[in-house]
């Protein structure tokens, strides 16, 4: 999970820092100018991102439940490249006004951050109850980023089901998912709303059921045995495909209720991340071209 967690890091802080450095060293054979902020039209938003898991630690503090990620991390540390877990990770939970002064200190005008399901509705259920511990760490870290001048881009979901919701319909391969879903979401609306305009429903489809469904090497680590990966149930072939279609009814559900109920009055926006790796024909035969359009479908197309 540090892996990831750096990774992430390194996606959204340091790729103008990069062309910085790649463009610095042939200005004299080009005649090209140095990449910096001033590079970017005004309006443009700077900053980084994180999720829970890979950041928060303090998983079994302040009543937060656990998620398939607690359990995929303990049960399959193989399955991680240093067989770390998420515990502890960067123990955001309890140095986020550090984190925060840092981000300040770069200069962020944003921090994208995700919201634990279970730090809200420790059993994933509204029935279950809400979660007031919870709700307060957000509210902190949320007054704490605006006290600084960074603004909140949150994401409701990044891979972290609750782990009695996996137990007890199979998560997302249930379309139970739906409706439990949008009721955490209307939780967030209603308490961080007023101070939130920035929503983005699921992070990466594509890579939750993908990694968590077709290959096995994410939670909850469902495979087929073709895949030789160590999994101990699952279907390559129709599982990504379930999980995809109810990711998609899921986001709806939540789209659609900020957009009724919400928007006009909190002024915010909603989307969704979407991740794609760029695909250029090889030749430009009829062929070639279809196959990269079908290429991108495929993987940006939700």
């Amino acid at each position: 999970s540090h892996h990831m967690a750096a990774r992430a890091l390194l996606a959204v802080v340091f790729p103008s820092l990069l062309l910085v450095v790649a463009f610095s060293t042939d200005d004299g054979a080009f005649g090209l100018q140095p990449i910096s902020r001033r590079s970017f039209p005004k309006g443009f938003i700077f900053g980084t991102a994180s999720s829970a898991y890979q950041y928060e630690g303090g998983v079994m503090e302040g009543g937060r439940g656990s998620s398939i990620w607690d359990n995929f991390t303990h049960q399959h540390p193989d399955k991680i490249a240093d067989g770390s877990n998420g515990d502890v990770a960067v123990d955001s939970y309890h140095l986020y006004k550090e984190d925060v002064r840092l981000m300040k200190d770069m200069g962020m005008d944003a921090y994208r951050f995700s919201i634990s399901w279970t730090r809200i509705l420790p059993d994933g259920t509204l029935r279950g109850g809400v979660n007031r511990e919870g709700i307060k760490y957000y509210n902190n870290l949320i007054d704490e980023l605006l006290s600084k001048g960074v603004q909140p881009f949150v994401t409701l979901f990044h891979w972290d089901t609750p782990q009695r919701l996996e137990d007890k319909y199979g998560g997302f391969l249930s379309p139970n998912i739906i409706n439990d879903y949008k009721d955490f979401a209307e939780v967030c609306f209603k308490e961080f709303g007023d101070r939130v305009k920035h929503w983005i429903t699921l992070n990466e489809p594509w890579s939750f059921c993908v990694w968590g469904y077709a290959e096995g090497v994410s939670a909850p680590g469902r495979c087929s045995p073709w895949e030789k990966a160590n999994c101990s149930a699952g279907d390559s072939g129709r599982e990504p495909y379930t999980v995809g279609h109810h990711q998609i009814l899921a986001h709806a559900a939540a789209a659609r209720l900020y957009k009724q109920k919400y928007k006009g009055m909190q002024k915010g926006k909603i989307g969704i991340t979407l991740v794609a790796n760029w695909v250029i024909p090889i030749s430009r035969s009829k062929s070639s071209i279809a196959a990269t359009k079908r290429s991108m479908e495929f993987m940006l197309g939700w």
